[in-house]
């Protein structure tokens, strides 16, 4: 038996950047986490300690702040693309990279009705993100683009039912046909190519998403989440696959005979756990698999 280097990859982890843009006084503000990873051939840096293949993780630190300077961000899609292609070609050793980037939403003060030029409030916890995968080098690399949201908090206080289940000697769960479906919508969609208008194809997705969560009758949350995953297929032919991971947010009716008084729907306990994972995907039968794409995107199936 022999023991031998298995697969591996480094790089600078939640580079946590914020761009203002002030070239006039109505600020512009980005505020972007990004991670960095290698792969390659690293061999001698675990098996003996030899670096001089190794660049650095803090010169990756550096590149991002560097680049967010020198370039601005942009489409969070295009700044990983750029970053990917720049650590590959810096590290001849590298034989691929993985940029992955979360992007939070500030949004203006209000101040009687008007937007206040360099003042912000968060408003949500929804997180924009992508995973950039670069395979190969030079002329032969190839590129994966994963794009998606998380935190996206939605809940609909009909349109939802849960019954016909199956049931055994530890079923206590009641069936219903009026219910609160809610949840915490984690998404994640793998592009055919590069050539995309990425922040009008996220909104388009989003809304997609959105439209389908409220207008469709729900049976259950695996319900919606086809459809969610279906319409966005139909719309957006440039897009393969998504796929989703959603917690089912349960609320139970509050019991309150004890006081005499009835609840047609209205008093309910929200219960944080535990609760059920939901995940999913949707994809076109036509086209390849590209698992190296979602290697180390947490959260899925």
């Amino acid at each position: 038996m022999a023991i031998v280097l298995g697969e591996n990859q480094y790089g600078k982890a939640e580079n946590r950047v914020v761009r203002v843009e002030r070239q006039t006084p109505r600020h512009q503000i980005r505020d972007v986490n990004v991670s960095s990873a290698l792969r390659g051939d690293f061999h001698d840096a675990h098996v003996t300690g030899d670096q001089a293949e190794v660049l650095p993780t803090d010169t990756q630190k550096n590149t991002v702040f560097a680049f967010a300077r020198e370039h601005g961000i942009g489409e969070i899609e295009d700044f990983a693309l750029m970053l990917g292609d720049h650590f590959v070609r810096q590290a001849p050793a590298a034989t691929g990279a993985k940029i992955e980037i979360d992007e939070y939403t500030w949004d203006r003060i209000d101040i009687d009705g008007k937007e206040h030029a360099h003042s912000f409030v968060r408003s949500t916890p929804e997180v924009r993100n992508t995973v950039v995968t670069i395979d190969g080098t030079g002329s032969d690399a190839r590129s994966w683009v994963i794009s998606g949201l998380k935190g996206l908090v939605v809940a609909k206080t009909t349109g939802s039912e849960f019954q016909g289940f199956l049931t055994d000697r530890y079923t206590t769960l009641a069936e219903t046909d009026d219910r609160i479906l809610a949840t915490s919508l984690t998404a994640r969609w793998r592009y055919l190519g590069t050539g995309v208008e990425w922040g009008k194809t996220y909104g388009s997705v989003r809304s997609l998403l959105l439209r389908q969560f409220a207008e469709v009758h729900s049976k259950a949350l695996q319900q919606s989440l086809y459809d969610m995953g279906k319409a966005v297929l139909e719309h957006h032919p440039d897009i393969a696959e998504i796929r989703f991971s959603a917690p089912n947010k349960h609320h139970f009716l509050s019991d309150l005979t004890p006081f005499g008084l009835d609840n047609p729907g209205e008093v309910f306990f929200a219960a944080d756990r535990p609760y059920g994972l939901i995940e999913a995907t949707v994809r076109r039968d036509d086209v390849p698999d590209a698992d190296i794409a979602w290697r180390a995107v947490p959260g899925f199936c």
